[in-house]
């Protein structure tokens, strides 16, 4: 499912002693998270959430097939992935990070800076890392940096900052 899904969430852990998690979710409403079930694990595990409460760090959450501490203890680091049809359409200028790792990214002067090989989120706005020649630009995805993505074309059009020396 990982390559036809979009990673919605992953389980940071067990919550309890009855096989209850600590979920972690990607989604804009963490909430969300249960309505684009089920999901699936990269091992194509297949679990149904139910949301029991909030929790440090995210949300109690129970999945179908999980009653020991155990069990739920083996799933920690697992990513979830839900069917990209069962996700809401996204507005103009929106997209899923699985959408945008791989895109060729050139400046605009059209010279090639590399491809995008992964998308952070620290707390704040989404920050792109594009590899290029053996080393990692770090881009904030901005507007203002980023102001064309063609996922048709697969190709990012973007204006870094001046570095000073």
């Amino acid at each position: 499912m990982a390559g036809d899904g979009i990673c919605v969430g992953a389980i940071a852990g067990s919550f309890g002693v009855r096989g209850e998690v600590r979920l972690k979710s990607f989604c804009a409403e963490p909430a969300a998270i249960a309505d684009y079930g089920p999901l699936t694990a990269e091992d194509g595990r297949s679990f149904k959430i139910t949301l029991t409460r909030p929790v440090a760090g995210g949300l109690g959450a129970r999945l179908s097939g999980i009653s020991t501490k155990e069990e739920a203890d083996a799933l920690k680091g697992t990513r979830l992935y839900a069917s990209r049809d069962r996700l809401p359409a996204l507005g103009d200028d929106e997209f899923y990070h699985s959408d945008l790792i791989g895109l060729e990214v050139r400046d605009t002067g059209g010279q090639l800076l590399g491809r995008v090989s992964a998308v952070h989120n620290y707390g704040a706005d989404d920050i792109i890392e594009v590899q290029t020649k053996g080393e990692s630009l770090l881009l904030p995805f901005t507007r203002a940096v980023v102001p064309t993505v063609d996922l048709a074309a697969g190709r990012i059009v973007a204006d870094p900052p001046e570095v000073s020396e």
